[in-house]
C-alpha cells in the first residue's frame, strides 16, 4: 500500500467519479470522495438510477444517467419460455444496458462541465463498466484518469448462458484502455497480484481495501457485550453468495438470520428463503444499528469464480468497523484474512452442516472474537486506505 511523503493537497482541483451504480448504498464510492474532499477537492459523481431523495456528503455532488433495470419494476414472474430467453440474452442485454448508461453518462459529463465551467483535473472511473465512457472523456479534455477496480472483471460471476468470445473481447478491452490511465487502483493484494500479471504493461496497481473509518461507536470489547442474539447479511441478494446454503442452515442455526439489501429480482423469485428474514436495502446507518443489535455478521460468497476467491468483501471490513465477529465462507483471501486476525469463524463453501457449526462455536466463544476484532480494527481500518488512495493522487496531480 502506498503512503504518501508529505500531506497532499488538492486544494482548488476537480474530480469527476464515473461509476455504474446508485451511489447512495456504494460505500467504496462515497469513502473515496470524501476522502478527496477532505484534502481539498470537489467531487462529482456520475451514477446510474440515484435515488431522487439521495443527499451527498459535503463538496460531493451527485447527478443520475441511465435507470434502473425493468425487473426492479416487474410485478409478474417470467414464464418458462421468457425465462429462457432471458439466459440466453443476458450477457448481450448487460453489456447493452451499460454501453447505453456510458452514452448518457458522458453526455451529462459535458452538460455538466459546460453548465459549471470546470474542467476536471482528473477523471476517476470505477470498474469496467464506466472505462470506455472515462477514458473517452479524459482524452476529449486531456486529463488524466484513475482506473479504480473493485473486482477482477474477467473472472467474475458469469449470470446468464456462457459468452467466451464477449468475455474476451471485454479482457482486450480493459487491458487496452487501462493502459491509458495515470493510475489503477483495486481492492486488495490478490486482485492487484492478478492485474499486475494479466497486464504487465499497466501502471503501477495500488492497493486501497474496502475499509472503514475508524469509529468512537463500535461494539465494547468481549467484558461488556453479551453474545450475539441475530446473524446479519448485509449484502447483494444474488447468485453465487451462499445465500442457499445460508438458508439450509437456517433452521437448524443457533441464531436467527437475517439478509437484506439490494437484490436480483429474478433470482429472488424462485429463492426459497426457509427460515431466513428477507429485508430490502436499507441505508448504511440503519444497517449499522441492526448489526449491533445483531453482534455478529455473516460474510459469505462461492468458490466458484476467480473474483470471489481474489475479493475482498465490504461486508468483513463494515463488520471490524463495528467491533463486531464474523461467520465466513472460508475463501481465499477472505478466509486467509479472518485466520490471520482471528475474526471470527469458518466453514467450507457449500456446507450448510458446516455452518451451523461455525455459527456454535462463534457463540460459545464469542469473547474471544470480540476481543480479536478490537485488536486488528486499527489494522483493518481506513486510515492506511485513505492515505493510499491520496498518494495515487499525489503521484497523478
Amino acid at each position: 500500500m502506498t503512503t504518501p511523503t508529505a500531506p497532499v493537497d488538492l486544494t482548488g482541483r476537480t474530480v469527476l467519479m464515473l461509476v455504474w451504480t446508485g451511489v447512495a448504498t456504494d460505500t467504496r464510492v462515497l469513502r473515496e470522495a470524501t476522502t478527496l474532499v477532505s484534502a481539498g477537492a470537489r467531487v462529482h459523481i456520475i451514477g446510474r438510477a440515484v435515488p431522487a431523495d439521495f443527499v451527498p456528503p459535503a463538496g460531493i455532488t451527485v447527478e443520475s444517467a441511465g435507470r434502473a433495470p425493468s425487473a426492479a419494476s416487474r410485478t409478474r414472474e417470467l414464464t418458462a419460455p421468457e425465462r429462457l430467453a432471458r439466459w440466453a440474452l443476458l450477457p448481450v442485454h448487460v453489456r447493452r444496458r451499460w454501453t447505453a448508461w456510458q452514452r448518457e453518462a458522458t453526455d451529462r459529463a459535458f452538460e455538466w462541465s459546460g453548465s459549471t465551467g470546470l474542467v476536471p483535473d482528473v477523471v476517476h472511473v470505477h470498474d469496467y463498466t464506466a472505462l470506455a465512457a472515462g477514458h473517452a472523456l479524459a482524452d476529449s479534455w486531456g486529463v488524466p484518469f484513475v482506473y479504480d477496480t473493485h473486482e477482477y472483471w474477467v473472472g467474475r460471476p458469469v449470470e446468464g448462458r456462457r459468452a467466451p468470445l464477449l468475455r474476451r473481447r471485454e479482457r482486450l478491452e480493459e487491458g487496452r484502455l487501462a493502459r491509458d490511465a495515470a493510475a489503477v487502483v483495486t481492492v486488495g493484494a490478490g486482485v492487484a497480484d492478478a492485474l499486475r500479471s494479466d497486464h504487465p504493461d499497466w501502471p503501477r496497481v495500488t492497493v486501497v481495501r474496502n475499509t472503514f473509518p475508524l469509529r468512537d461507536d463500535a461494539a465494547p470489547e468481549a467484558e461488556a457485550a453479551g453474545p450475539p442474539t441475530r446473524l446479519v447479511y448485509g449484502g447483494r441478494l444474488a447468485a453465487y453468495r451462499e445465500l442457499e446454503v445460508i438458508a439450509d442452515a437456517s433452521e437448524r442455526s443457533a441464531l436467527p438470520i437475517t439478509v437484506l439489501g439490494p437484490g436480483d429480482d429474478e433470482w429472488l423469485r424462485t429463492f426459497d428463503a426457509k427460515a431466513l428474514e428477507v429485508l430490502p436495502a436499507e441505508p448504511l446507518p440503519q444497517l449499522d444499528e441492526r448489526l449491533r443489535r445483531a453482534g455478529a455478521a455473516l460474510v459469505t460468497h462461492s468458490d466458484r469464480w476467480l473474483n470471489h476467491r481474489l475479493a475482498m468483501p465490504n461486508k468483513l471490513f463494515h463488520a471490524v468497523s463495528l467491533g463486531l465477529p464474523v461467520v465466513a465462507t472460508d475463501v481465499g483471501d477472505l478466509g486467509a484474512l479472518v485466520r490471520e486476525h482471528g475474526l471470527g469463524t469458518l466453514y467450507a463453501p457449500g456446507d450448510a452442516d458446516g455452518l451451523v457449526r461455525a455459527i456454535d462455536e462463534l457463540v460459545a466463544d464469542h469473547g474471544r472474537f470480540r476481543a480479536a476484532v478490537a485488536a486488528a480494527r486499527t489494522a483493518l481500518s481506513w486510515s492506511a486506505d485513505g492515505d493510499a488512495l491520496l498518494g495515487v493522487y499525489g503521484g497523478v496531480l
